[in-house]
């Protein structure tokens, strides 16, 4: 069976599972704790961090946009890079934008900062941190809201890994209860779309020890 090394907040990870759900490709999950540093892990990723993703073959494919961008070369029928260059640009674009940007401003401030630290045994959060994280995530929802006014998905007219790749970092954080959803109507209705989908399913179960997600987190119609 296909394994996927991963912790279930990392967006990242969420990224990969809601791609591989997408294609219908069954996978089993591993926990890793990357701080744990195990040279067993090591040894498939000498970078140390999630996900890793192990094919039933021994193919090993190391960070999530390599491990994607994999998926979609290996098993194209259900294509999430775009049709054509112009597509595949801004497919590209887009999931630089939320796995850089955004995992920078937002994700790191808040999930890094409330959570992380907390389980990596780091100390205690930076107020100032969190602060211009709640601050960033206005701007990003707004943009994602004109993204979903403008466009039927993120990229363009078809569903791709650009979707995937901002609703797997707003999970996280929708998760954790850090996002209020009346800052942007249009981006809370694209959001609404998204987790709608079967792929969604497995996100939607997870549960983690000490965190309990608010009351819309499983509601489809939030």
């Amino acid at each position: 069976m296909r394994i996927l090394h991963h912790l279930p907040l990392s967006p990242y990870c969420r990224k990969v599972r809601l791609v591989l759900a997408e294609k219908r490709l069954p996978f089993d999950l591993r926990v890793e704790k990357v701080w744990e540093q195990r040279p067993e892990y090591l040894e498939l990723n000498a970078a140390g961090t999630v996900p890793t993703l192990q094919e039933d073959n021994g193919l090993v494919i190391p960070d999530s946009s390599v491990i994607c961008e994999y998926l979609d070369e290996a098993y194209p029928d259900q294509g999430l890079l775009g049709r054509t260059l112009a597509e595949r640009i801004e497919v590209r674009r887009l999931s630089v934008w939320f796995d850089g940007r955004f995992a920078q401003e937002v994700t790191n401030n808040l999930y890094g900062q409330k959570h992380l630290r907390r389980l990596t045994g780091r100390g205690n959060p930076d107020p100032a941190a969190i602060r211009t994280g709640y601050t960033a995530l206005r701007y990003h929802l707004d943009y994602i809201g004109w993204l979903a006014e403008t466009r039927k998905w993120l990229a363009g007219s078809m569903l791709s890994q650009a979707d995937f790749a901002a609703a797997a970092h707003l999970s996280t954080l929708d998760f954790l209860g850090e996002i209020d959803w009346s800052i942007s109507p249009p981006a809370k209705e694209w959001y609404a779309r998204i987790k709608s989908r079967p792929s969604f399913r497995g996100l939607l179960a997870d549960r983690v020890a000490g965190v309990s997600p608010p009351a819309h987190y499983t509601d489809l119609d939030f």
